[in-house]
């Protein structure tokens, strides 16, 4: 009887011993592995993986430890210094593994698809670009998305999940638009009478000219001026936009590229945003400032610019800002 009791108490005591020994941290600094966790996945194949590769233990405490825990899909990175707990926590909570990046105020649809594939979000740069081009109306807004989501993936820093696709990606983007802009600026889109479509299109002008903050609502007021007299915009950006690609200094036979995004060649806004604007631009657009300008040119600093009333001022603004700087 005494046998068994000591026994027992043995079995009881290297339990107990092989329960806080299996509930511990491995150990082994500061190094991190990377595993994924797949749809359906149970507690038994993520333990056995994770004891695999040297993060916990044991896979069979990790799934004592785990019972009736429901482990989210996904990438994580995880480390031998975490404990099984924290682990199952994480996995839990889906505290998937991201890729930070950053997108600029007016950066193009194309642009900002090269950086994922460049940052390893996207495998497939293309697809992406097919998807935000063409097929933009078959995602989520408070608003009906146009085809083409030029100007709607909005400019900000995001972590997106590994594995994202490039619809989940292109969803993330318009739906921070949403919140912010079409949401966030309802009352101002009200009062503009304006439809988000053109006021997109007008920030995305501004973006593109302004190079400051102060020349923002000015060159709004300017280009409102002209579409209020049938006059047209030209504006250079739009010939860069309609050439395909950046060229330092715009010569006069490019103006005459055949595109109805060339505002020298056709009146009125072109057909869509030539990129996607900030949320400083947007509200240049939404809040323009009433002024007498036609007219606008980038001065000798070339940074801010130079406003006129008519062609007679604007051309001697022109000979002020080419004038060599002492």
């Amino acid at each position: 009887m005494v046998l068994v009791f000591l026994l027992g108490l043995l079995a009881g005591t290297g339990g107990l011993l092989y329960w806080r020994w299996g509930s511990q941290a491995r150990g082994g600094g500061s190094r991190v592995e990377r595993v994924a966790v797949a749809p359906g996945a149970t507690l038994a194949t993520v333990g056995e993986a994770l004891q695999e590769r040297g993060i916990v233990r044991s896979a069979l405490l990790f799934g004592l430890l785990g019972r009736g825990t429901t482990l989210k899909p996904g990438v994580y990175d995880v480390s031998p210094s975490e404990t099984p707990r924290r682990l199952l926590r994480r996995m839990a909570d889906g505290d998937v593994a991201t890729v930070r990046v950053t997108f600029p105020e007016g950066f193009t649809v194309q642009k900002i698809a090269r950086r994922l594939k460049d940052r390893g979000i996207i495998g497939d740069e293309t697809a992406f670009l097919r998807l935000v081009t063409t097929k933009g109306d078959t995602l989520r807004a408070s608003f009906v998305p146009p085809r083409n989501l030029e100007g709607y993936l909005f400019p900000d820093t995001y972590r997106f999940p590994i594995g994202f696709t490039e619809k989940q990606v292109a969803q993330e983007m318009l739906s921070l638009f949403d919140r912010i802009v079409a949401k966030g600026r309802s009352e101002d889109l009200s009062r503009s009478r304006r439809s988000l479509s053109e006021i997109v299109t007008i920030a995305s002008l501004i973006e593109r000219e302004a190079e400051t903050e102060g020349d923002r609502p000015r060159i709004a007021g300017v280009i409102y001026n002209r579409l209020a007299r049938n006059q047209r915009l030209e504006i250079d950006a739009t010939v860069q936009y309609a050439r395909g690609q950046h060229k330092a200094r715009l010569l006069y036979r490019d103006l005459e590229v055949d595109s109805p995004y060339n505002t020298y060649r056709n009146a009125g806004l072109p057909p869509g945003a030539i990129c996607c604007p900030g949320i400083a631009s947007i509200d240049a657009a939404l809040h323009p400032k009433t002024s007498p300008y036609l007219y606008y040119v980038a001065g000798p600093d070339g940074r801010s610019h130079l406003f006129a009333r008519t062609f007679a001022e604007h051309k001697q603004n022109i000979a002020t800002a080419r004038r060599p700087r002492s």
